[in-house]
């Protein structure tokens, strides 16, 4: 394709005017835009618009808890079953919380998780760095202070009773209020997932430019609830802390786009935020990943100039390194592909001058396209290679997984949890019948039409490249951009955030709330204007509404609906069988989820846990479940005593259930274990009879407790 170029020797004047009238048509239109963009907001309107957005986060706070406590009765459980209740990676982060504030001072119990020989025993690790536990750590800060306040009024925080569990079990006492340890660590999440709605309220409102689209985005957000958030069955999760934090940087960062000129002060504020979400999930990185591709692509398909990518970028890397810093030098943040490929970007950002002599716009694209690939890539690997890390080799191994026959150990436990496979057929039904889907296709092609018609224009005219322009208008708004730059954006982080959710079930939590951000534009002037007046235009934005009603009030009414009362006997014989009658430094082994309980509430060390994002927890955990190989009991044995392990504990249930084709704990063993297939699973014997190798000490209908001998 040829680079356009106009004819300076025919209709000399002709040209010449309407070059001016042009000109003279964009300042009109810059200046327009900038009115518009630095006009002052009424305040009855900005009172309005802060006030509906805190109605609508105090609702989402309670609904949330109010779901969450009819689910359990968590208000009539003991602590004993309200940590019961925190299973698998959610009482590995509370037990922390609950080590920080039952130490005599803050500083004793942060010093106990930064040198802890509990978690991966006989290792001492630093939890802080490996475990993203700076949510814990904050929320321990705040129930300290909260205590010593009260306490120095002479206040109770807390009212106490007894509860009669019936079936001939004792009587607990249960304790409610802010002074009880479990209800401030979760009231603080429902308040963070209150405000993370307010925010969606607000950023669907700034989105489409109007205050429906930020009810619009609320209405699918509520109707869509069971699709878009987990807070409120699982609160202590890192996402439950991170996602609301990046729903804030996600406006910042469509703030900076839709400027004309940012500072770089935005620079450090997006650094700020992205320190907030780095450091309380790990899986940040992948996230910030597809916003750093985002944000590239709108720069390279010319929206955006390259002052605000330095802004966003420098805002991303600044934040990167504070976090690497806080995170007490995590090598994983170094070696991500969010590193190399934020490094990879600024890069091509610097070469802009260079790349742009190419000329052919179209050569300019691919070379961008091959240094971002070949700069990510062979950065990321260089740096794994230099740094001998590995902790995230898994995550190549799960994608390779679902492209290919390949299979091993660690990729056939994620992909055999419904969570870590494909997105279920279910979920796409389920955005159907909201009518989320049609909605954001509507909001979706309206964008596109925009677009495509304005390119269509500025090529059917022949438009001038700014860089051959002498006016410093036009060269400023090179500097800036096209308009619409911000939805070019969302509409990348929508298709990343879609590919996410497809490839790994679990993911939909960036998908769905995106979707519902995207059905704000319905609701925008911009894109809509030419379905005729404003009227018009919010009749059937109140129609779309009442669609989404139908399916959205049932789903809701079904969440209302859901009753329940935990209990769990069988974990409960267990924890007090331990705490009674093994000593305090007896060392433990056995599944994952179960782990976290004994650590929560024994204190016993342990030599596995839930947190598999580290190579070598993931060997420990596979020789760990060597018990459900078929293995002679001899080698296991000899494997336990090398781990320092005393007691195992047994699940009759992680023996014989199959989640899916090839899903037992036998068969996956099998994909590695070639010597012993077809023997019966080791599991299976010692259920039967634990001797020589292991002594049988506890037993009831779903645990056994093995002794080493």
């Amino acid at each position: 394709m040829a680079p356009r170029k106009r004819n300076t020797t025919q209709n000399t004047n002709n040209s010449s005017q309407n070059q001016s009238r042009k000109k003279g048509s964009k300042r009109q239109d810059d200046k327009i835009r900038e009115m518009s963009e630095t006009e002052g907001i009424p305040w009855s309107y900005l009172a309005l618009v802060l006030l509906l957005a805190a109605v609508i986060g105090v609702a989402h706070r309670n609904h949330i808890a109010g779901m969450f406590e009819r689910d359990r009765h968590f208000s009539h459980l003991s602590t004993l079953e309200r940590e019961l209740a925190f299973r698998t990676e959610m009482g590995l982060y509370y037990s922390y919380y609950k080590t920080m504030i039952e130490t005599n001072t803050f500083n004793n119990g942060l010093n106990k998780i930064m040198y802890d020989n509990i978690t991966e025993y006989p290792l001492t690790i630093n939890t802080l760095k490996r475990f993203n536990l700076y949510p814990e750590a904050a929320l321990a800060v705040g129930y300290r202070a909260y205590e010593s306040f009260w306490a120095y009024l002479k206040k109770p925080t807390k009212q106490c009773w007894t509860v009669n569990r019936g079936e001939g079990k004792t009587p607990v006492q249960s304790c409610e209020g802010l002074g009880e340890p479990s209800y401030f660590y979760i009231e603080n999440v429902f308040f963070l997932n209150g405000v993370m709605m307010s925010v969606f309220f607000l950023f669907g409102t700034y989105l489409s430019g109007s205050v429906f689209g930020g009810i619009l985005t609320v209405a699918s957000f509520f109707y869509n609830h069971g699709e878009c958030t987990r807070s409120m069955w699982t609160p202590p999760l890192r996402e439950s802390f991170a996602y609301p934090v990046f729903v804030v940087q996600m406006l910042l960062v469509t703030h900076v786009i839709k400027m004309r000129i940012p500072s770089y002060k935005f620079s450090g504020l997006i650094a700020l935020i992205t320190v907030s979400f780095m450091l309380a999930w790990q899986f940040a990185q992948f996230a910030l990943l597809t916003q750093t591709l985002a944000v590239f692509a709108t720069y390279a398909l010319g929206y955006i100039g390259s002052h605000k990518v330095k802004v966003i970028m420098m805002g991303q890397l600044t934040g990167l390194l504070v976090s690497f810093a806080a995170l007490f030098g995590n090598e994983m943040l170094l070696t991500s592909f969010f590193a190399s490929c934020l490094v990879t970007v600024m890069i091509i950002v610097i070469l802009e001058p260079y790349l742009e002599k190419l000329n052919y716009r179209i050569l300019i694209l691919a070379t961008q396209g091959v240094l971002l690939i070949l700069g990510t890539v062979g950065l990321k690997v260089a740096l794994s290679t230099l740094l001998r890390v590995a902790d995230d080799a898994h995550i190549g191994e799960i994608f390779r997984s679902k492209f290919s026959d390949f299979k091993n150990f660690h990729t056939m436990l994620y992909t055999c949890a419904k969570e870590f496979n494909f997105m279920e057929k279910e979920t796409p039904e389920k955005v159907l019948k909201t009518l989320l889907a049609p909605s954001v296709a509507v909001a979706v092609v309206a964008v596109m039409f925009q677009l495509l018609e304005r390119e269509y224009k500025m090529w059917n005219a022949d438009t001038k490249k700014q860089a051959d322009s002498d006016d410093p208008e036009d060269n400023e708004s090179q500097h800036r951009g096209k308009p619409h730059a911000e939805l070019v954006y969302h509409l990348f982080q929508l298709l990343a955030f879609t590919a996410m959710a497809v490839l790994i079930m679990r993911l939909k939590l960036f998908w769905t709330p995106h979707m519902c951000l995207m059905t704000s534009l319905l609701a925008s002037r911009q894109l809509f204007s030419w379905i005729g007046s404003r009227e018009r235009q919010l009749a059937i934005v109140f129609l779309v509404l009442a669609g989404m009603s139908v399916q959205g009030i049932q789903n809701l009414q079904h969440q209302w609906s859901i009753m329940g009362e935990y209990s769990n006997y069988p974990l409960e014989e267990l924890v007090e069988w331990v705490q009674t009658k093994t000593p305090k430094r007896a060392v433990f082994a056995g599944p994952m989820p179960t782990m976290a309980t004994i650590k929560l509430c024994t204190g016993r060390p342990i030599v596995n846990h839930p947190h598999y994002e580290d190579a070598g927890l993931r060997e420990r955990t596979k020789d760990v479940y060597t018990m459900y190989s078929r293995k002679p009991a001899e080698e296991v044995k000899n494997i336990f005593k090398k781990l320092k392990v005393q007691y195992a504990i047994l699940e009759e249930s992680w023996c014989n259930r199959r989640s899916g084709v090839g899903c037992s704990m036998p068969e996956i063993w099998d994909i590695e274990d070639k010597v012993n297939r077809g023997k019966q699973p080791l599991c299976q014997k010692l259920l039967i009879n634990a001797e020589p190798h292991f002594k049988r000490v506890f037993r009831n209908g779903v645990y056994q407790v093995l002794k080493i001998t």
